[in-house]
């Protein structure tokens, strides 16, 4: 293989051959952030997916080495995230108990199937099939996905039991156990929850105060997880909480992960071969969406196709670490490009963090409470929930409207899979729909130039007797019924036609359906002695009309220009022009 071409299935040998001190040094300030951050993250990540604290920090390790060699981002931070946790224990949360062997065994395995499809997917360039997730429905289904993620939270908050994978079966829980609310767990989870949400705003402010530098200051204040873990683990510790029923870590496991293949022969796998594609395709999103931002913002560039590789080498080598289903995070991604970031280097020395942090500081979780780690996912999670996207599409399309508020309601009656699912499928009507009723315009010369615009909008020439109709749309089956229907109410309407003339601007392709529907056309409107013509047929569309035996049977001609097919036949002798308003439509 060409040096070339193994670059581009091998990133790393891109930016490797650039790197020299002052990169390094850049790369490793924004590790030691990024590190601070994504530990307390990655522990509240791990108790959202129904996982071991410790899993959460074996998703940040070898993932991240993975994805440094094999993506195409130079700032992306891969890890665990909320909506893909949300999901993970959505998927397996019917198959065992949370926190079983059983239960450990099907994340492992979810890794890895999702990272198997996304590495297939890249090999295959099949990353187009993302684009199936239009933005309303991912937007509709992040807030959903981060309100079912907030209420999730407040067992721990409370410190009662509740479970459920629908707000209201939710709802319902938290409030059948309310009556047995901790009031100890609330005054460390309470508290702790108004601390970090002051901290999104107010502690930046107070350190510029004081002095530090505005890039400074956003970065301190991007640690408040990391006092508030602190604070309430020494608390916990002192006052012997957990005695007082407030629910804590625990023992976690001190080292890095043993390197094992996940139990491929697990009785589950076909119940997650589905959650698997559906969290490595919203994975996906989220991640080029993230990686196209920052990459913009630098004037780089990332390759969707060579990112699903990149995603999926990250996933399986989760599922060969103890991890668990991993994407690019916004919030993360942000914070490393933020602070100085140049290449993919600055993921593999935070992975070096967050595997020194496992080695050296596991002991000190154990007095960690629950309710802090939850106070962390319901402010990260939070800023997720946008409800403006409710307006703004109610303002722009109906149609993306009712994907929005379709996912959104879905997801929060039946739970996240469901959610999506309805998501996709609605934004998959609403385009057959939209597309199978096209809409077509009468078109007429705008006086003094060889441009055709709709009669109903603008004041042109036509001609009693040529039929000049523009297509707004490929023709298809869905909508080549539609269009043969049009073009006759309009012949129809008008007796005095004589020509028909399809504008075919914005055809960009003719399926088989339609060129039999066409082939109808032009036969039922030569009976009634009235002739078909198309216009502007671009070049690929043409090329499969030659093909076939349409071209030699049309009443009329194919013009190269509309404005050439109108002229060569009012040559031939047609009557005069008159007004847009003698038009019956």
């Amino acid at each position: 293989m060409k040096l070339t071409a193994l670059k581009n299935y091998l990133p790393i040998l891109t930016w490797a051959k650039e790197y020299d001190r002052e990169v390094l040094l850049s790369d490793l300030l924004a590790a030691v952030i990024v590190t601070i951050m994504l530990i307390p993250q990655s522990l509240a990540y791990a108790l959202l997916a129904g996982l071991p604290p410790q899993m959460g920090l074996y998703a940040s390790m070898l993932p991240l080495v993975a994805y440094g060699i094999f993506g195409t981002s130079r700032t992306l931070s891969v890890g665990p995230v909320a909506v893909v946790s949300l999901m993970t224990a959505s998927a397996i949360g019917h198959i065992a108990s949370a926190g079983s062997t059983s239960y450990i065994e099907a994340a492992l395995l979810l890794a890895f199937l999702s990272g198997v499809f996304l590495l297939g997917m890249g090999i295959l360039r099949m990353g187009f099939l993302a684009n199936f997730l239009s933005h309303p429905v991912i937007a509709g289904f992040i807030t959903a996905s981060g309100i079912i993620i907030a209420f999730s939270q407040l067992k721990h908050i409370l410190g009662i039991k509740a479970d459920g994978e629908s707000l209201f079966s939710l709802l319902h829980s938290l409030y059948e156990s309310v009556g047995s609310t901790n009031l100890t767990t609330v005054a460390v989870g309470l508290p702790t929850l108004i601390f970090l949400f002051w901290v999104r705003s107010g502690l930046k402010p107070l350190l510029v105060r004081a002095g530090l530098s505005d890039k400074a200051a956003g970065m301190l204040a991007k640690t408040g997880p990391v006092l508030g873990i602190i604070a309430t683990s020494y608390a916990a510790y002192y006052f012997d909480l957990g005695s007082k029923g407030v629910v804590l870590v625990g023992e976690v496991p001190t080292g890095l992960p043993s390197l094992q293949m996940p139990k491929l022969g697990h009785d589950a796998w076909r119940e997650l071969m589905m959650s698997a594609v559906f969290i490595s395709i919203i994975g996906f999103v989220e991640s080029v969406s993230v990686g196209h931002t920052l990459a913009a913002k630098r004037r780089q560039r990332i390759t969707p196709n060579q990112e699903l590789i990149g995603l999926g080498a990250a996933n399986i080598a989760a599922s060969f670490s103890g991890g668990y289903p991993v994407t690019g995070g916004f919030a993360r991604s942000v914070v490393n490009f933020d602070a100085g970031a140049v290449t993919p280097a600055a993921g593999m020395f935070t992975a070096v963090g967050i595997g020194a942090a496992a080695m050296y500081f596991t002991p000190y979780l154990a007095f960690l409470p629950k309710a802090t780690l939850a106070a962390t996912i319901i402010v990260a999670v939070l800023s997720l929930v946008d409800f403006s996207i409710l307006k703004k599409s109610w303002g722009y399309a109906r149609s993306d409207f009712i994907a929005v508020m379709t996912t959104l309601l879905i997801t929060l009656l039946l739970g996240v899979e469901t959610g999506v699912a309805c998501g996709v499928f609605a934004s998959l009507a609403l385009h057959l729909y939209k597309t199978s009723v096209p809409h077509m315009a009468v078109v007429g010369e705008v006086p003094g130039t060889e441009h055709y615009r709709n009669i109903n909008r603008h004041k042109v020439i036509t001609h009693n007797d040529i039929l000049s109709l523009r297509i707004d749309e490929s023709l298809y089956f869905a909508n080549a019924g539609f269009i043969e229907d049009r073009v006759y109410e309009l012949v129809d309407a008008n007796p005095a036609i004589q020509h028909v003339i399809l504008m075919c601007t914005a055809v960009n392709e003719i399926d088989l359906s339609a060129l039999e529907v066409l082939e109808s056309i032009n036969q039922r409107l030569q009976d009634s002695g009235i002739t078909l013509h198309l216009s502007e047929v671009k070049g690929p569309v043409m090329d499969v009309l030659d093909k076939t035996d349409f071209i030699k049977h049309l009443s009329g001609k194919v013009f190269l220009s509309h404005h050439l097919g109108i002229a060569k036949i009012r040559e031939q002798g047609k009557e005069d022009h008159t007004a847009s308003s003698d038009w019956n439509i």
